[in-house]
């Protein structure tokens, strides 16, 4: 399958599972409206699909969810499968993808260091003519 349509599918496959999850369609308790699928990765030869699920919700609840999506992939994938006119359908496995927490602490980290760096300069105006 071509470069193109490759990330077509991806993307597909990332609407979908996002509006099942939206819509509740997914009725393990574990599995939360506040998941988001961030990114999919099918192999070349549709055999897998990698789908990557983050949150703003505490890691143990977004590692629940996962767990729960992991065990209705089977029901996701049938469900998506009635809709997809592909010849191979692959086989869903989610992943936690802890990017969006890392992003968000990396920006706190930034901000204490400006606010540090600001305190230092107001406390030390000698040093800042040189």
């Amino acid at each position: 399958m071509g470069q193109y349509r490759m990330q077509r599918l991806d993307s597909q496959l990332r609407d979908e599972i996002s509006q099942m999850i939206l819509r509740g369609e997914i009725k393990d308790p574990r599995v939360s409206t506040f998941l988001s699928v961030n990114r999919v990765e099918v192999t070349q030869d549709l055999s897998y699909a990698k789908i990557y699920i983050s949150s703003f919700l505490s890691d143990g609840k977004v590692e629940l969810g996962v767990d729960g999506l992991n065990s209705a992939a089977g029901f996701i994938q049938s469900s998506i499968a009635k809709k997809l006119r592909i010849r191979k359908f692959p086989k869903f496995t989610f992943l936690v993808d802890s990017g969006m927490h890392e992003g968000f602490r990396m920006v706190q980290k930034l901000n204490v260091l400006e606010e540090q760096t600001k305190a230092w300069e107001a406390e030390h105006p000698e040093m800042l003519d040189k």
